[in-house]
């Protein structure tokens, strides 16, 4: 599938001198190193030093080490170097973003608001430094005591997708270092640069804070195998894994294997439905951004939308004009909303899933290559009307792609809705109270996430994030995600003389 071939400004000059901007020293790239390509032009910015099988484990003993001293320091007083990292985001948060945007191909507005969400955990995580609370607990024994307590847990390893390469690690490194924990971090191998970059603002955070240990935060650069190594290290307590169901169901079981902990925040083929007497307005601005930001590339894009009887013919002709018209582009521009694809694989992935749609009776509009570079992939986003749901329309495809559905019943609508393996996030657009309250019910959405007239992306730092069933069962971010991090004590204290056992049992010497 050919298209029009335009020229777009040049990456690597760019990118280079936004890396020497935030201090990343001529170290982190070797000629045999990773390849960093950006997905805008296609081409080669830099060859990233890998991680040996020897520094990785270095890296973990570093971290081991780290973990001895750092678990000492009193939990405010690790909040203040999450203080001062916010800073160094915000100096750097400029720079950052048009990195992310030149080594994922977001929109520039969508990797400045990626460096905010860095900036806002760290602003919830400094606040969650003085409030790791345990509780006081009722006890049967009379002159006794019983509470629990919270403490450090030990290395924390982050596995991370190219797709939000940088705030994933954010959500679990603020909470893991409040908390008392080290972090190692194995960045996607797509997207190396962000994570040097974010390592040398960690760095300049650790020199302000004064007595950090060495150690506290490592990076590793590679591929399958590095991240296999940090899995399968007993030195690391507990591994955060964002990516593939496939991953995911990798990654489980060798963690289960050694009785280390899990955060799997897995894939992600998320619903929408539209209620007859949803505000139509509102509805298709959500759904417009749902479906097509990130080029489809977020855990969190609405890839399956199911539309009433009632008012399908007019809003569908309606987001058929959106689709048409949405820029797509270099997203660098302010005008363009659609950017490139990663790579040529996740093309034909996409491709794959149309011809598919189109053999099971699919009416698709889009889903064609646009303008860009030889090297680079650029698509108009697909909108597949299907009789049905299945095919592909029950696996996550990692691109652009929304099908659209009828319903005649909302029973109906939250049944399909729920006839996925994942269980990531969903929303219902309605202004009757009766049928928002029965999506969030308990015989509702089965996703993590479940919204009321905004779309399944989107969800706020201070709420927990994941989901069920393939999508994991793993939180990240607020609410009381921090205990992930953390292990935990109960604790029975004696005030008296005598020694009362529980449950009446008498054991007199």
């Amino acid at each position: 599938m050919s298209a029009p071939r335009v020229r777009l400004a040049p990456v690597r000059d760019e990118a280079r001198g936004i890396l020497a901007r935030l201090g990343v020293a001529q170290t982190a790239f070797a000629a045999d190193g990773l390849a960093a390509r950006s997905p805008i032009t296609g081409e080669l910015i830099a060859h990233v030093a890998k991680t040996t099988h020897d520094q990785t484990g270095a890296a973990v003993g570093r971290a081991a080490q780290a973990f001895v001293a750092w678990r000492e320091v009193p939990a405010p007083r690790r909040g203040e170097f999450v203080r001062l990292l916010g800073e160094e985001l915000r100096t750097a948060k400029a720079d950052l973003g048009r990195l992310v945007t030149l080594e994922t191909g977001k929109i520039l507005s969508e990797g400045l608001g990626e460096v905010q969400e860095m900036i806002d955990i760290c602003d919830f995580a400094v606040g969650l430094s003085r409030q790791l609370y345990g509780r006081t607990i009722a006890t049967e024994r009379p002159e006794h005591r019983m509470m629990e307590t919270w403490h450090p847990l030990g290395v924390c390893g982050v596995i991370s997708a190219f797709n939000f390469p940088v705030a994933v690690w954010a959500w679990n490194a603020a909470l893991a270092l409040v908390c008392g924990d080290p972090v190692v971090w194995k960045p996607s191998d797509k997207t190396p640069l962000t994570a040097i970059a974010t390592q040398a603002i960690v760095a300049r955070a650790m020199r302000r804070f004064g007595d950090a240990p060495a150690g506290l935060s490592e990076v590793l650069i590679g591929g399958r195998d590095v991240g296999e190594m940090l899995v399968d290290d007993s030195r690391v307590a507990i591994v955060s894994a964002t990516g593939s169901t496939a991953m995911g169901r990798a990654v489980g079981p060798r963690l289960a294997g050694r009785f280390a902990r899990a955060i799997l925040e897995l894939g992600g083929n998320n619903a929408a439905i539209v209620a007859p007497s949803a505000d139509l307005d509102l509805a298709l601005r959500a759904i417009a951004f749902a479906a097509m930001g990130t080029a489809g590339q977020r855990c969190t894009t609405l890839r399956r939308l199911f539309v009433a009887d009632a008012i399908y013919q007019p809003f569908l002709a309606r987001l058929s004009q959106v689709y048409a018209s949405v820029k797509v582009g270099d997203p660098r521009d302010p005008d363009t909303l659609v950017g490139p694809l990663i790579d040529g694989a996740a093309f034909e992935s996409m491709q794959r899933a149309l011809s598919e749609a189109r053999s099971a009776g699919g009416n698709i509009k889009g889903g064609e290559r646009a303008e860009g570079s030889d090297d680079a992939y650029y698509v108009r986003p697909a909108l597949c009307e299907m009789p049905e749901q299945g095919g592909p329309v029950l696996r996550e495809t990692f691109a652009p792609i929304l099908y659209v559905m009828r319903y005649s019943e909302l029973d109906e609508a939250i049944r399909l809705h729920n006839a996925v393996g994942a269980g990531l996030s969903s929303s219902v657009f309605t202004l009757d109270l009766r049928e928002a309250e029965r999506f969030l019910s308990a015989t509702g959405s089965d996703c993590g996430i479940a919204n009321v007239n905004i779309g399944p992306s989107g969800a706020e730092i201070g709420g927990a994030f994941g989901g069920e069933k393939e999508t994991g069962g793993g939180r990240e971010a607020g609410s009381d995600s921090w205990k992930a991090y953390m292990r935990r004590a109960t604790n029975t204290i004696s005030y008296g003389n005598e020694l009362p056992l529980a449950q009446g049992v008498r054991f007199d010497i």
